[in-house]
């Protein structure tokens, strides 16, 4: 196995095991801790089931794993099927909050819904028939919830996405339109969207806005015949994005930390392993050199056993354990988004990702006096 490819595994699977394996045994609410933050323990169980699921679905879906990690994946596959029907199962002592609250449930159910639309076959088509109506029957509960005008319109229609993807009929495509067309207006520009129509200097471009809008669009363009059409302009600013993401890592592997929700760690990066992932890199953007950026990012980040406490639950910070980065929002649940950095896990060992031989990002480049060609803006 590539060495960089099996640091990234193994370091998917320390951050995930906590949720999953006490998931799958019914057992999450009785382990996860609440001391940071307890006021937010009605959203903490689904926070970190949804964001664990959205990063490890890619690897799960895999068809072309290494030998090596066959039995590991099955594993995984059988493991997140379990947590999930033990999710969405009233009887559960482990079923999550689709439906309480003023809407974050929404918001975590769309990340377990992008899972989904990621892993159709691996978390969805194999889990079993009273399984599959518990998921359809837990999502459309957060229909009762009007998202805010802003990221939250995309966490509406990620939810009706995977009810498409799972052969719902009653998928509701006004919210789907909805957010795809508020957001054809707030773009700003140099691959980057407003959170409604300002800019905010933070990582939600990444966090939620590009990976929802292309898969958003990706799974409905056979409905809509200009959703096709918005994809692959929209895959062209994407693709600027990941570009800019790659550029902000600097030599070290740390990156600047700037806006809200920084204790996502390295899940900041999300885009531009999605756009390794389904191969919207920009041509002057080698996938070996993303690999080797975002492989720096992950050991940085990961070279501090501070993020993790004793029983291996995620810590808030971005270095090690810094709880006063973390927002009133922030649970030990929400952390676990850090697992979207890994979706390039998702494709095979003689992808060129995974398969070149290493070279240097563009701070390294840079920073070691190397001739570097100029960087520039796109529409």
């Amino acid at each position: 196995m590539n060495d960089k490819r099996s640091y990234w595994l193994n370091a998917m699977l320390k951050i995930s095991n906590p949720v999953l394996e006490h998931l799958a045994e019914g057992t999450l609410k009785k382990s996860i801790p609440i001391t940071f933050h307890p006021d937010r323990e009605e959203y903490i169980l689904l926070e970190a089931l949804g964001r664990t699921a959205c990063g490890i679905a890619p690897w799960l879906e895999l068809e072309e794993v290494p030998e090596n990690e066959k039995e590991m994946q099955e594993k995984y596959r059988i493991l997140v099927r379990k947590a999930i029907a033990e999710a969405t199962n009233p009887a559960s002592d482990d079923y999550m909050n689709f439906s309480e609250g003023y809407g974050q449930a929404l918001v975590d159910a769309a990340f377990l819904a992008h899972g989904i639309v990621r892993a159709p076959k691996q978390l969805y088509h194999l889990l079993a028939d009273a399984d599959k109506k518990n998921v359809i029957q837990a999502l459309k509960l957060t229909r009762k919830f009007t998202p805010f005008v802003s990221n939250w319109l995309f966490f509406s229609a990620m939810v009706e996405a995977a009810l498409y993807i799972m052969g719902e009929d009653d998928y509701d495509l006004t919210r789907v339109d909805y957010a795809v067309n508020m957001f054809k207006h707030w773009y700003l520009g140099d691959g980057t969207y407003g959170d409604g129509p300002h800019l905010h200097w933070d990582y939600y471009n990444s966090f939620v806005i590009h990976p929802m809008y292309l898969d958003v669009l990706r799974t409905f363009q056979g409905i809509k015949e200009d959703y096709g059409v918005l994809l692959k302009e929209c895959e062209k600013r994407a693709g600027r994005y990941a570009e800019i993401l790659e550029r902000l890592i600097n030599a070290d592997g740390s990156y600047p930390v700037i806006g809200r929700s920084v204790t996502y760690r390295f899940g900041a990066f999300q885009l531009l392993s999605q756009a390794a992932l389904q191969e919207f890199l920009p041509e002057r953007l080698p996938y070996e050199q993303v690999r080797c950026a975002l492989d720096a990012v992950i050991r940085k980040v990961m070279e501090n056993e501070d993020m993790f406490d004793e029983n291996g639950w995620l810590l808030p910070g971005v270095y090690g354990c810094q709880p006063d980065l973390a927002e009133g929002y922030i649970c030990v649940g929400s952390l676990y988004l850090c697992n979207s950095v890994f979706l390039a896990l998702g494709l095979p060992e003689s992808h060129d990702f995974w398969s070149k031989p290493d070279v240097e990002w563009t701070a390294k480049k840079i920073w070691s006096g190397q001739n570097v060609t100029y960087d520039y803006a796109v529409d």
